[in-house]
């Protein structure tokens, strides 16, 4: 129930018009209901009795009416609400998007909440869970306000009907509720496999595998690997629905013999008066239509409850994905106004979640205003993980990070990322034109596209962007557009740096932003984004140990520890260093034959 009044507490925020007109239709639908168990009495009644025209002609056209107008009134309502379910449907889509990017950096790459993410996705997109659950939830209420209905009406005619009603509904129920619990169990071992078949099978439509694929034959593996997964899959939809085929079978089992039995009770009732007053035939054509539409609505509203109790277990991952707490929009009350001075690493130590073991102990360090500064470590030795730091992507364990003196969770959130451009080694171009990917707006004064132009030029893609038909207006990739463009890792990464420079702001930092380029090409790059940052603060990861020459000063980390912070001089002089056995292998690995 909780989670069912925290899903409809979300739809009533998005559209409350949308759960008004579920419970109106409700409503219809039992008056409606209601009213043709009663006029049919009455109408019978007055053809048995008195047989008055002006009385047969009202009992008749309120008949007509009462169909006719209260189905008008549900396709109209069905009408609103198909337009108002999709909706809710998409804003709650939309809704987790915006969750996805407000939630603290650090959920993202927890493998729980990963997961957690891929459920709630599948849930929505795949089972169409939110859909489900909105006519799940609109078919309970109808059944629920038929059934009060119907009870109003057959409690006149005692409490057997009742009981009888009741202990059939409630045997229907059973059956379905343990068959449901079977199958939810068995939908629930189908999320992994699901999961685990669109990935196989996304394989084969994956631009990117195709050239794997091809070069070591991996066809049939793939293709033998779909087919055992969807073997799977059938093989449990297929227990599933005997279970549910037994289920239904006994369901009408027990609702013809309910039926056969309220026969034989409201039948001997209108013959005599041995169990209580002698009815009319139109007292029972109301009690047997009563009887009958109650027991469909009571199994209706069972198996209505079962599938929205089921569908609810879909969607907890989404509900519970949707209670993550934003942290990352907890900030500080300052704006960062700039210049940043200084930088200080402040005896810092930081351990990923779930981590056993820190991945930065105890490092300090200090960058001042201007400095070009390296950071040269090998892998995992936690290089990237100061960027993140410095991004506010995670919290700290112990220490401090302080820009111009006080600590950056005192700095308002986004003025102070405001002041930051970097350019990441997973770095990521969208489907926009390459002026939007530069300058991340969506449209461009003329000023703004001389100045992407002129980073163009200034990292390298000149050429490239003047062969393309529509120039920086060119949109990447081809999934939307037949005229987008492609580029290659290196190309793609110069747009990603001439983002980060079109960014004012005032420090930036590059990790591994030239891994695709080759060694000319990125000294290239060093050389021209120096002179383009300017007096900016600039702090750049890279295993190429020449990028570091360009540099005032090289940030040594090892094991998670800062072991040395000196120029590339001085580094050199230190024989056994890291710095110097790093540098001299590469070196070594350059030299010309």
């Amino acid at each position: 129930m909780k989670k069912l009044m925290h899903f409809m507490k979300l739809a009533w925020s998005i559209s409350p018009m949308y759960i008004i007109a579920l419970v109106v239709k409700a409503l219809l639908g039992g008056a409606n209901m209601l009213l043709n168990v009663i006029l049919p009495k009455l109408l019978i009644d007055e053809i048995m009795g008195d047989k008055q025209v002006n009385m047969l002609i009202l009992f008749g056209t309120l008949i007509v009416l009462n169909n006719v107008l209260m189905k008008l009134f549900e396709n109209i309502l069905d009408r609103y609400l198909n337009v108002r379910a999709e909706f809710v449907n998409k804003t709650m889509q939309e809704k987790m998007g915006e969750k996805i990017m407000n939630i603290e950096y650090s959920y993202l790459e927890d493998p729980y909440y990963l997961d957690l993410k891929e459920r709630a996705v599948f849930a929505i997109s795949n089972q169409d869970a939110i859909s489900r659950l909105i006519s799940y939830v609109s078919q309970t209420l109808t059944s629920i306000v038929t059934l009060i209905g119907l009870l109003a009406v057959l409690l006149t005619l005692g409490p057997v009907l009742i009981i009888l009603m009741a202990v059939a509904a409630g045997l229907s129920m059973m059956a379905y509720a343990l068959s449901m619990k079977k199958v939810t169990g068995l939908m629930q071992q189908l999320i992994p496999i699901n999961r685990r078949y669109n990935y196989y099978f996304g394989l084969g439509m994956e631009e990117k595998a195709q050239k794997e694929i091809r070069l070591y034959d991996l066809e049939p593996m793939i293709t033998e690997t779909v087919l055992n997964e969807n073997k799977s899959v059938c093989d449990l939809y297929g227990k599933a629905m005997r279970g549910l085929a037994v289920s239904t079978g006994l369901m009408q089992v027990i609702t013809i013999g309910a039926t056969a039995l309220t026969y034989f009770y409201v039948g001997v009732r209108t013959l005599s008066d041995r169990f209580g007053k002698m009815l009319s035939i139109g007292s029972l054509t109301m009690y047997v239509s009563s009887a009958i539409s109650f027991s469909r609505a009571m199994q209706s509203c069972g198996e209505q409850v079962v599938m929205l109790i089921q569908t609810l277990s879909y969607l907890s991952p989404y509900l519970e994905f949707m209670e993550i707490e934003e942290e990352i929009l907890e900030t500080g009350k300052e704006k960062f106004e700039g210049p940043i001075n200084t930088l200080e690493f402040r005896d810092v130590t930081f351990t990923y979640p779930k981590a056993e073991k820190p991945t930065l102990k105890n490092v300090s360090f200090t960058v001042n205003r201007g400095e070009k500064i390296s950071i040269v470590g090998l892998n995992g030795a936690g290089k990237s993980t100061l960027v993140k730091l410095i991004c506010r992507m995670y919290k700290l364990d112990s220490g401090e990070i302080l820009v111009n003196g006080k600590n950056i969770y005192e700095y308002d959130y986004r003025t102070y990322m405001n002041s930051i451009s970097a350019v990441f080694q997973d770095y990521k171009l969208f489907n926009f034109t390459i002026a939007e990917n530069v300058s991340c707006k969506e449209s461009n004064t003329e000023i703004e596209k001389a100045k992407v132009l002129r980073l163009m030029e200034e990292v390298g893609m000149k050429e490239k962007v003047d062969e393309l038909k529509n120039g920086i207006e060119s949109r990447f990739g081809k999934e939307y557009d037949e005229d987008g463009i492609e580029m290659s890792g290196g190309q793609g990464q110069k747009i990603a740096i001439a983002r980060a420079l079109y960014k004012p702001s005032e420090m930036v930092i590059l990790d591994e932003p030239a891994s695709a380029l080759d060694p000319i090409a990125e000294a290239e790059i060093y050389e021209k984004f120096n002179s383009l940052v300017e007096d900016k603060t600039a702090i750049y990861i890279s295993h190429r140990m020449s990028s570091s020459k360009f540099c005032d000063k090289i940030l040594i980390i090892d094991g998670g520890t800062v072991t040395d912070y000196d120029t590339h001089n001085n580094l050199m002089q230190k024989t056994d260093s890291l710095y110097y056995q790093l540098f001299m292998a590469q070196a070594e690995n350059y030299k010309l034959a």
